[in-house]
């Protein structure tokens, strides 16, 4: 899978992001001019060690996404699309498209890939979720339809854990 950050503007979000996109095999795609420097400390920090083992692309704009991946299906998310994220079907090669923190999408981009707006579930007062949290939430809703290929590390043969109490004792119901 891919992700598409256009014009990200926070670092931390972008190496939060690509920490979640190294631990899911997912390609990360900065798109157009950033609101800082991929060789900040906030975005290593927040990418921890893992910023060099992410598989990182770069383009000018987002023409030049469309054209380093033709074939393949975007999807594009804002708080003004018509079609919840959870009602989506999801491919191994889709690229999950995300605008910037304070701006998210162009008008132009809104209104030439309106078919392919999606919008993650919030309270009406609450604009937006974090960019890093909303990249997360969808990158697992889209992996979970996958059965999380190549990722799931069949935790079916470990152990369930005994949760205690406060105390230490055995929850009670």
């Amino acid at each position: 899978m891919h992700i598409a950050l256009i014009e990200p503007e926070i670092p931390g979000n972008t190496g939060s992001v690509g920490r979640v996109c190294v631990g899911t095999g997912t390609s990360l795609h900065l798109v157009g001019t950033l609101g800082f420097s991929i060789d900040e400390k906030a975005v290593r920090r927040a990418g921890l060690d893992y910023w060099s083992k992410l598989d990182l692309h770069r383009h000018a704009d987002f023409d030049a996404l469309l054209q380093a991946l033709p074939g393949h299906t975007f999807h594009l998310f804002s708080a003004h699309a018509a079609t919840r994220y959870d009602r989506v079907t999801y491919g191994p090669t889709d690229v999950l498209v995300f605008g910037g923190e304070t701006r998210g999408f162009p008008a132009d981009l809104r209104a030439r890939f309106a078919d392919r707006m999606v919008y993650l579930p919030t309270l009406p007062e609450v604009r937006s979720l974090n960019l890093a949290n909303a990249v997360t939430a969808v990158l697992f809703e889209a992996l979970r339809q996958q059965d999380f290929p190549g990722i799931d590390r069949g935790t079916a043969s470990v152990p369930a854990p005994q949760l205690k109490g406060v105390r230490g004792g055995p929850l009670k119901e």
